[in-house]
C-alpha cells in the first residue's frame, strides 16, 4: 500500500486519526495481519511518527483498545452501587464490541513472549482500566453504608472485570444476563455487609 502524503496534525487530533485507523484495520484485516505500516497508511502519517510511541503491532492495538475506556475520572453515578456497577460493566461491554475475541487472543500470545509488553498490559489494566474504576465505586458505596470496607479486598476489586474477561476470552461474547449474575450472584454478596444486598436484581 503506497504511502499518502502525510497530514499535519498533532495531539488528539492525530491520536484520535491513529485510534481510529487501528480499529478499521483491525475490522478489515484482522489482528494477524495487521501491520504498523498498513494503520500509518490508513491514519495519512508516517510509520515513525508511531514508532515513536508505540515500539510495535501489540502496543499500537492495546492503545486502541484502552482508548476511551471508562475511568475513575467519568463514571456513573446512579446512587446505589448494583445500578453503577451495571452500567460500568454495560460500558465495558459496548467499548468491546467491535473487538473480535482474535484480538484479545493475539495479543496475550505476544505478550507472554514480551515481559515489556506483558508489564505494559499488566500495569494498565489492573491499575488504570480495570481495578481503579471499580474501587472508586466501592468506595463511593462504602459512605454511602452499602459496603463493608473490611470485606473489599485486592482480589474482590478485580473480580466483575476478571469474570467478564473471562466470558469474552471463553464465549467469545457477553450476554446480557451475564452482567447481571456476576453483580447479583457473586459480586455484591462479597463485598456487602453479611446478608445485605439492597435493592433489585439488576435486568438490562
Amino acid at each position: 500500500m503506497a504511502e499518502p502524503p502525510a497530514t499535519r496534525r498533532r495531539g488528539k487530533a492525530l491520536e484520535s486519526a491513529i485510534i481510529q485507523a487501528v480499529w478499521d484495520e483491525l475490522a478489515e484485516v484482522g489482528y494477524a495481519a495487521l501491520t504498523v505500516g498498513d494503520v500509518a497508511v490508513r491514519a495519512r502519517t508516517s510509520k515513525a511518527v508511531l514508532y515513536r510511541r508505540w515500539p510495535g503491532r501489540a502496543d499500537l492495538v492495546f492503545a486502541a483498545m484502552v482508548h476511551d475506556v471508562p475511568t475513575a475520572d467519568g463514571l456513573p453515578d446512579t446512587g446505589a452501587l448494583r445500578s453503577d456497577l451495571y452500567v460500568l460493566l454495560r460500558q465495558m461491554v459496548d467499548r468491546f464490541a467491535a473487538v473480535d475475541v482474535d484480538v484479545l487472543w493475539g495479543l496475550l500470545a505476544e505478550s507472554a513472549r514480551d515481559p515489556r509488553l506483558f508489564e505494559l498490559v499488566r500495569s494498565e489494566l489492573l491499575d488504570s482500566v480495570h481495578r481503579g474504576p471499580t474501587a472508586a465505586l466501592l468506595e463511593r458505596a462504602a459512605r454511602r453504608g452499602e459496603v463493608d470496607p473490611a470485606r473489599v479486598t485486592e482480589r474482590r476489586i478485580n473480580l466483575p472485570l476478571d469474570l467478564m474477561r473471562n466470558e469474552l476470552l471463553i464465549r467469545g461474547s457477553i450476554a446480557e444476563d451475564a452482567i447481571a449474575e456476576i453483580i447479583d450472584e457473586i459480586f455484591l454478596p462479597l463485598v456487602c455487609p453479611t446478608g445485605d444486598t439492597p435493592g433489585a436484581r439488576v435486568t438490562a
